[in-house]
């Protein structure tokens, strides 16, 4: 958030720092926002009504598997071009780190925080979720290990990954992680950033050296599960070398429960976004002056406990449902199913919405910050270099004005909770069984959709609306 505010701010020339919705005038909406809220709640409703009326049989609801379709089984030149764009990316990360280290430390002349926040932190979680997962494919973390596989062909990982670790450590990194974007006052310090990722590369590089590459990457490389879990919601999938296609959201479907470190890191990732927007509100800002003018200097404790208080409560909220909906779906020819295992299947639901909430509140951001790097280009380091003639590009702050904005965050928001409410249709067609059954144990996961999309629209307008 730090980061942002300040990239934000100097891009508006403002004395003041900008939101991620910083667009400087607020925006009148044609009806009142409680019209656009009820509307968007009623299209929720509406496409549940549609999935309770679509009749499929419900012994054998689809996977993700029965949805792809096969397109190539061998891409052309698909090492060749792997290859390079590894190397290109490698050499942009390490261009980033150099910048960050030697570059000028103004957050505005150097590519490190832009190149970080924006292109690779928003836009890498915009493509995994739209595309597929490119992540995989260019990480040069894993570019780095491949070639030191190559280099010492017979080294083997001495340790076993313990079974009891599953993913937690993707889950307490990804944590670490929103508390550095959210409350880190080194996050928009371009040297800061450097030496952060260097210490990540560290550890992975570690980690994979111990345990082995591929098992490291799957439960311990925040990023490649974060934006593989993101991944899971688009159509483009590579499998064995062969290019498949699938319907959005399909990829989500499982027939096996999500393990305990994977339910927390979605819960995380929709909670922290959902937190990112708060505190643009009036709300949160009324919340800090209290808290202030009785502790003064205690920002950061205020961020780090709601970051941990936040989650929790995301947590809670989602089990008690979950409790509800086994109670719905229960019948005397079925007892209540597990809680965790219900859990389990219904938390890859959420993974829609918080890619909608992620789209709707960056846009503005990457929009400005995107265009900011057109004149980084020819200057990464701040040093008064003009490499390709855009050092004095027009940022164009209008680009990406509130009115854009508030259509389209208001689209995804309830697109991704449309999706959310099919995906929930299956599962519970899977857990339940019997229609009738499936149906019953939906009402309370309806009812949680209606009232977060309601939530999500009331964020995402207070700073449009508001100026």
């Amino acid at each position: 958030m730090m980061a942002r505010a300040l990239l934000a701010a100097s891009l508006i020339a403002m004395p003041c720092a900008a939101r991620a919705h910083g667009f400087g005038q607020r925006y009148d909406l044609p009806l009142p926002l409680w019209l656009y809220m009820t509307g968007a709640g009623l299209t929720v409703a509406l496409s549940f009504g549609f999935l309770a009326l679509w009749r499929r049989d419900a012994a054998s609801p689809p996977c993700q598997d029965d949805y792809a379709r096969l397109v190539l089984h061998r891409i052309p030149g698909a090492r060749a071009i792997a290859a390079i764009l590894r190397l290109l990316v490698l050499a942009l990360y390490i261009l980033v780190i150099v910048a960050g280290l030697v570059g000028v430390q103004n957050p505005v002349k150097n590519i490190a925080p832009a190149m970080v926040w924006a292109i690779w932190w928003v836009g890498m979680a915009y493509v995994s979720a739209l595309v597929g997962d490119l992540w995989a494919l260019l990480n040069p973390l894993d570019t780095v290990a491949r070639m030191a596989q190559r280099l010492f062909p017979h080294w083997r990982a001495p340790l076993p990954w313990p079974a009891w670790l599953d993913s937690w450590p993707a889950t307490v990194l990804f944590f670490c992680f929103i508390w550095m974007e959210l409350n880190w006052e080194g996050s928009e310090q371009p040297a800061s950033l450097a030496l952060a990722m260097l210490l990540y590369s560290a550890l992975t590089w570690t980690g994979m050296a111990l345990f082995g590459r591929t098992v490291w990457l799957g439960h311990a490389e925040v990023f490649n599960v974060v934006f593989g879990l993101l991944a899971r919601f688009a159509p483009n999938t590579i499998r064995a070398g062969a290019w498949h296609v699938r319907p959005y959201a399909a990829g989500l479907l499982t027939r096996q429960p999500v393990r305990p470190a994977g339910l927390l890191l979605v819960i995380l990732m929709l909670a922290s976004v959902s937190f990112d927007g708060m505190m643009e509100t009036q709300a949160w800002y009324d919340i800090v002056d209290a808290v202030l003018a009785v502790s003064p200097g205690a920002l950061g404790w205020i961020t780090t406990a709601a970051l941990l208080l936040v989650p929790a409560l995301f947590l809670l909220v989602f089990l008690l449902f979950c409790a509800l909906i086994t109670r719905c779906g229960a019948s005397t020819s079925l007892p209540a199913l597990p809680l965790g295992r219900v859990a389990g299947h219904f938390v890859l639901t959420l993974v829609p919405i918080a890619i909608a909430y992620h789209f709707a509140h960056y846009l503005s951001f990457l929009a400005m910050a995107g265009q900011y790097l057109i004149p980084l280009a020819s200057d990464p380091l701040g040093l008064d270099w003009d490499l390709f003639g855009t050092r004095l590009y027009f940022i164009r702050l209008g680009l990406v004005d509130a009115k854009a904005v508030w259509y389209v965050s208001l689209f995804a928001i309830v697109a991704g909770h449309v999706a959310a409410v099919w995906l929930a249709h299956v599962c519970a067609l899977r857990l339940f069984g019997s229609r009738s059954a499936a149906l019953r144990s939906q009402y309370p996961m309806l009812a949680l959709m209606i009232a977060y999309t309601l939530l999500s629209l009331w964020i995402i307008a207070q700073p449009i609306v508001g100026g």
